[in-house]
């Protein structure tokens, strides 16, 4: 069993920043990919940002270049840095994690881009 805990999330105006944080109850080394997801009112959920236990990463089209998914080892931590925030990026945004046999979630954070 893997818990994982959000925080990070908040209002924030367009062009702003924020910074997520995904803990886990586990060593993440024991990990296989870890992720952001993201779902907005009326819209499936969708991927925003994964990270391989190799440090791979992949972004969606509408966040590359905006957003910076890493991982602490150390500290059993996911983050996503999302810089340039767009209106449409208002979303709860959820970490997922995958071990051999299972897959997590997160509670979810909320997320709302708005001047």
């Amino acid at each position: 069993q893997v818990e994982l805990v959000e925080s990070g999330g908040g209002l924030v105006q367009p062009g702003g920043s924020l910074r997520l944080s995904c803990a886990a109850s586990v060593n993440i080394l024991d990990l296989d990919d870890m992720g952001w997801y993201r779902q907005a009112p009326g819209k499936e959920r969708e991927l925003v940002a994964a990270i391989t236990d190799g440090g791979i990463t992949t972004y969606a089209d509408s966040v590359q270049g905006r957003f910076t998914i890493s991982r602490d080892n150390a500290k059993n931590t996911m983050y996503l840095q999302m810089n340039s925030l767009k209106p449409e990026d208002t979303a709860v945004y959820y970490c997922k994690v995958v071990t051999l046999l299972d897959f997590y979630w997160g509670q979810g954070t909320q997320v709302t881009v708005s001047a």
